[in-house]
């Protein structure tokens, strides 16, 4: 068995509306809570990063997917969105929803092109961390682009 250890240090230095700062490895931001949810929106938030999280996590899982495939592609992006329920103001991270664009060389890799964009969601580490706890839903788009 491996294991990797990952390291972060959150400073929160007064109240509610205030800023706090997160240092990582790679990783160094202001953090408060979001304009959304009456906070003063300052550098990222939780929700911004548990989003990030899973939409790096996804298209990472992807793109390794992919070069194992060996599918040859032009582009790929990731655009998700996630839903935060609030009722009687008690707030739940209730879905995250990727909008995946994949372009590929040879329209002959389609099938495996589809089935890789939705194995990627099923393998990836933080969306089985998720799993039973938020939706995760897609919605892939797959365009063949010939090179030139």
């Amino acid at each position: 068995m491996v294991e990797h250890y990952f390291h972060l240090k959150a400073d929160w230095p007064g109240n509610r509306n205030d800023i706090g700062t997160i240092q990582a490895q790679n990783l160094q931001t202001k953090i408060s809570i979001p304009l959304e949810m009456d906070g003063p929106g300052e550098g990222t938030n939780p929700d911004e990063m548990l989003l990030g999280a899973a939409t790096t996590c996804y298209i990472i899982t992807l793109a390794a997917m992919l070069e194992r495939s060996r599918i040859e592609k032009t582009s790929l992006v990731v655009e998700s969105s996630a839903v935060v329920d609030v009722t009687n103001g008690i707030f739940t991270y209730k879905k995250i929803i990727h909008r995946p664009t994949l372009v590929i060389v040879n329209e002959k890799d389609s099938k495996m092109a589809t089935r890789l964009l939705l194995k990627a969601e099923d393998t990836c580490m933080i969306s089985r961390a998720l799993r039973g706890n938020v939706e995760i839903e897609l919605e892939p788009t797959l365009l063949v682009e010939k090179v030139k």
